[in-house]
């Protein structure tokens, strides 16, 4: 070994002799019913992560690299799809993914101010935003109480002749019935995207979920499936999305070469673009408004060594789920989420809303829990058009509502969910039963 490649390694493994002493303790610590605080997610790593950070640092390369590029590789192996392309959040992942259906190169496919795109109001508000900032129209659909997706039976009522596609997420890892969308969106010409970020691992019909549509997107935030910090990604299989995804992720340029490369087409001083001149300098040609959505190479390096694990993080949570849907599904005050059929949910949370005519109230059984160091959360916006965001929107110009949001305000109303994050232990899953059993019993 060089003395370099010595150097290198005796800093990795002082990288992990603190993570021993530092983290692990953090992540075993025996857990005290009342006292222990119960999240509702969690990072879960170890040393790994911890060596490829600090590998990646030492490159000091900074920016998109050969980690970025590895996880690209390796989660389009684990998808079994052709491309991914890593972004630097979730958010920007709905963002570029929506942005791409609004590229000219899709001719008359491509999704033009005025046009409407089908979602629901119940969820996160970035898997509609795009489709606002852009100047489309988000046609909102109601959600059904039983898979807490959307009701597809109003399907039909919300396409019209500007509907150009479908835009939705699994909710909490439980997938949407992918198979009456799929066939809509096939009769009527749409795309659709699936908004993977809650439910990546999930499978519908044997087949992992965000790989049925035109393009899915994941999240890599901390709570996620799995994490690098701040991050997202988008893929797809279809070769005119990922040409227009790339070039929108790195500015909108037209060139293809990676970062510090040039002239990978040989012709980077002989084509023609517009009214430029002749050899105009391919770098620097531009064919969309684009963005700059790339993460460092050093949150690429933590995903790396995460999606080593990942499979595992998603056995773990199913088993969290099926131990506390036992401990809960006969308390009758309570409708628990039931998963999608020919579905096997990689689950995110663990939902619950409160039956018609209960005496007590979501936020009564909530601050309870909070009390008890248990974490709760809200399904995101609840109804996203109650926000003070939609206040300023005019409806049926900017935005369209199908019918009645009745489930949609019930969820916001009566819905919470709770963790079960692959870091939770059977003593925080059994607290968290005990604390729910003990409130509903009392009330």
């Amino acid at each position: 070994m060089t003395k370099q490649e010595e150097l290198k390694q005796e800093i990795l493994d002082k990288t992990k002799e603190y993570y021993e002493l530092v983290h692990k303790p953090q992540q075993t610590k025996e857990f005290v019913s009342g006292k222990s605080r119960v999240n509702y997610a969690g990072r879960v790593f170890d040393e790994k992560e911890m060596q490829y950070l600090v590998d990646s640092s030492l490159d000091f390369w900074l920016t998109y690299g050969d980690y970025s590029k590895k996880f690209e590789k390796q989660l389009s192996d684990y998808l079994g799809v052709r491309w991914t392309f890593l972004v630097n959040s979730g958010s920007s992942a709905n963002l570029l993914a929506f942005y791409a259906l609004t590229s000219p190169l899709l001719k008359e496919r491509q999704v033009k101010r005025g046009d409407e795109v089908i979602t629901v109001a119940a969820g996160f508000p970035t898997t509609v935003a795009p489709i606002v900032q852009y100047g489309a129209v988000p046609v909102f659909v109601d959600m059904e109480l039983t898979n807490f997706n959307i009701d597809t039976s109003k399907l039909e009522d919300a396409v019209s002749s500007k509907t150009k596609a479908v835009m939705i997420a699994h909710t909490l890892g439980n997938p949407f019935n992918i198979k009456v969308i799929k066939e809509f969106c096939t009769k009527h010409n749409l795309w659709l995207i699936e908004d993977n970020c809650d439910a990546l691992g999930s499978t519908y019909d044997g087949k992992l979920t965000g790989t049925w549509g035109d393009i899915g997107t994941s999240s890599f935030y901390p709570p996620h499936h799995m994490t690098m910090g701040e991050g997202g990604a988008t893929y797809t299989d279809n070769p005119l999305l990922k040409r227009i995804m790339l070039s929108m992720r790195d500015w909108g340029r037209d060139c293809w070469c990676e970062s510090g490369v040039d002239n990978t087409c040989g012709a980077r001083f002989t084509q023609e673009f517009g009214t430029l001149p002749k050899g105009y300098d391919h770098k620097y040609v531009y064919s969309h408004f684009g963005f700059n959505l790339k993460v460092s190479d050093m949150q690429a390096a933590v995903g790396v060594a995460q999606l080593e694990k990942f499979p595992s993080f998603v056995v773990k949570r199913k088993e969290n789920f099926n131990k506390l849907y036992n401990g809960l599904k006969d308390i009758n005050e309570l409708i628990l989420v039931e998963k999608q059929p020919l579905s096997d949910p990689s689950w995110f949370g663990f939902m619950m809303t409160l039956k018609d005519g209960v005496k007590f109230s979501r936020n009564e059984i909530v601050e309870y829990l909070e009390d008890a160091n248990i974490q709760t959360r809200n399904l995101f916006a609840g109804n996203m058009l109650r926000h003070p965001l939609f206040h300023s929107l005019e409806e049926n110009v900017e935005y369209r509502v199908v019918g009645e949001l009745k489930n949609t305000d019930k969820i916001m109303n009566d819905s919470f969910w709770i963790g079960l994050y692959p870091g939770m232990g059977d003593d925080a899953i059994n607290y968290m039963i005990e604390k729910i059993r003990e409130f509903v019993k009392a009330n």
